[in-house]
């Protein structure tokens, strides 16, 4: 209520790559600027400044992040890998968890650039294609392959790296999810479960929906 006072929505895609093609696991986010009163009447416009402070947004973040972490280790749900064996130490694990209770973890946040469409674009880029494109790859000799990629600490210089090919395609299997692993998921009014019911209020209320009277071929946006 103190933000905004209505049931919002969202939809997150999954992206697990750098530029170097590392492990960079992390979520993009499209969050719509308000949301449907409780009652489902009428649509709640968020504040010019957004409807949540990034600083709330990051904390509120980290506690379910961190809550759930803790949970998944509680029910030996967690793998450990190469290099943190050590966290299977229940006094180890607990430092390491109240170490990043104390850390300040940051939410990066943003205003649409252009368009709900241009949003869409920019993030249809990353949901539907591989760690690396065929351009990218500017040689394959003697065992080692060269790609092209950009370095966004350095100024986004774009800069060339050399691997062995089994480097190369150890880097590039990371990225490859586990079957039937869904990668694109909605919540609240965006969800599946309400698309036919709030989301299309939502529609109405915003005036987003075009009626077959004015073209037959347009489908709902």
């Amino acid at each position: 209520k103190k933000y905004l006072g209505a049931e919002i929505g969202f939809m997150s895609i999954l992206h697990t790559w750098g530029q170097n093609l590392m492990n960079h696991p992390h979520i993009h986010c499209i969050v719509p600027s308000g949301g449907l009163t409780f009652d489902g009447t009428r649509w709640i416009s968020s504040k010019k400044d957004f409807f949540i402070p990034v600083k709330v947004l990051s904390r509120k973040f980290r506690g379910k992040f961190l809550f759930y972490l803790k949970k998944a280790y509680q029910s030996n749900a967690l793998k450990y890998t190469t290099g943190i064996q050590e966290l299977t130490e229940k006094h180890i694990f607990h430092s390491f968890i109240d170490k990043l209770y104390k850390k300040e973890w940051v939410v990066y946040c943003k205003p649409p650039f252009g368009s709900a469409e241009h949003v869409l674009e920019y993030l249809g880029r990353y949901s539907h294609r591989v760690a690396i494109s065929n351009n990218r790859i500017v040689n394959l000799e003697n065992g080692y392959v060269t790609f092209k990629w950009k370095d966004y600490r350095d100024n986004n210089k774009e800069k060339f790296m050399t691997l062995t090919v089994d480097e190369f395609m150890r880097r590039f299997f990371m990225h490859v999810l586990p079957k039937k692993f869904v990668k694109i998921r909605h919540y609240g009014i965006l969800s599946n479960r309400n698309r036919s019911t709030k989301l299309q209020k939502c529609k109405e209320l915003t005036g987003a929906v075009q009626s077959k009277s004015e073209n037959s071929d347009v489908k709902l946006s």
